[in-house]
């Protein structure tokens, strides 16, 4: 069987490529760097598609980032994931692939929908500001392979993960998600001895966190859930990823605090926004399958400092 993982490199697609050599003895995994296969290229896509006998895709790759990311470049944001999740869905369906999967992400759902999330709360409200671009894509992205399913008879999947984290993820400071964020600056100041660390916000929104490896199992699970028995236990083309259970951003940060030994104090920038009060996701949906998540947050967060400080030097390279 031929897998192309698109976005091998980044941090979900290298835990998908892991998962699937794990699970599987019969596979061919494709991969093609940036270098080597621009997904913004339409005709790129499509000839790599040409050549390469693919029977599954996996699509990991997107432009991705925090919240200062998020509201600075939304342009770019909604250009590129639309860009390449459309090049990559249509390349699959002209050389008749019939199996893949889709990555989005919980900002998907409305500011202020019901906690927790239900899949079902997808477009019943006004989005968050600071990621709308972002989230809007990803919509798109759900519903062209719900189109393509309804119009081609494909058998399109989508994934909507809560935060996730681990190791290869962004620990760059202006760019990252909190807690490859929050790592990179509890570590910084352990080593340059600093008595204060003063975080974006309240510290009062709540968040749920799961670990990549757990989201590589369940995509696994998903893209090979046999199709009579994922449309009678999801009934949706998409479905919701994460550990059940959120911490306020006050609570992560003493628990990073805690696991880098930085022991300064916190404060919190109430300036800077919040984003979503809470974002929790209902999944009693991917439960029901069989899948549930076996990484407890703070051995996650535990395991992704050590991953940071073996390869911080090859992080910081210009």
């Amino acid at each position: 069987m031929n897998i192309f993982v698109a976005g091998h490199n980044g941090m979900v697609g290298k835990a998908i490529c892991n998962e699937l050599l794990k699970s599987k003895n019969d596979i061919n995994l494709i991969k093609a760097d940036k270098q080597n296969l621009d997904l913004l290229n339409q005709h790129a896509v499509k000839e790599f598609f040409k050549v390469n006998q693919i029977d599954q895709i996996y699509i990991a790759a997107a432009k991705v980032g925090g919240i200062y990311a998020n509201d600075t470049y939304p342009a770019d944001f909604l250009y590129e994931n639309i860009m390449i999740q459309s090049n990559l869905i249509q390349a699959a369906h002209d050389e008749s692939i019939n199996k893949l999967l889709f990555l989005g992400s919980s900002c998907i759902y409305p500011k202020f929908a019901d906690q927790p999330i239900k899949e079902e709360s997808l477009m019943t409200g006004p989005l968050e500001r600071t990621n709308e671009a972002y989230a809007i894509a990803k919509i798109c992205g759900i519903k062209a392979c719900e189109s393509y399913n309804r119009q081609y008879g494909r058998d399109y999947r989508c994934l909507m993960p809560t935060n996730l984290y681990g190791p290869h993820d962004n620990f760059n400071p202006k760019n990252s998600h909190v807690i490859p964020g929050l790592i990179q600056r509890f570590h910084d100041a352990k080593q340059k001895n600093l008595s204060n660390i003063k975080i974006w916000g309240t510290g009062n929104p709540k968040r749920e966190f799961l670990h990549v490896d757990d989201l590589a199992v369940a995509a696994v699970k998903i893209m090979n859930l046999e199709t009579k028995l994922f449309r009678e236990k999801i009934g949706l083309s998409y479905l919701n990823v994460g550990c059940g259970f959120d911490i306020s951003i006050k609570e992560l940060a003493e628990m990073i605090c805690y696991v880098t030994g930085f022991d300064g104090k916190i404060t919190f920038d109430q300036s800077k926004a919040d984003g979503t009060p809470q974002k929790l996701l209902d999944i009693s949906k991917i439960k029901s399958i069989g899948w549930k998540p076996k990484i407890e947050l703070e051995d996650g967060i535990a395991s992704t400092y050590r991953w940071y400080r073996k390869n911080i030097s090859i992080l910081r390279k210009p």
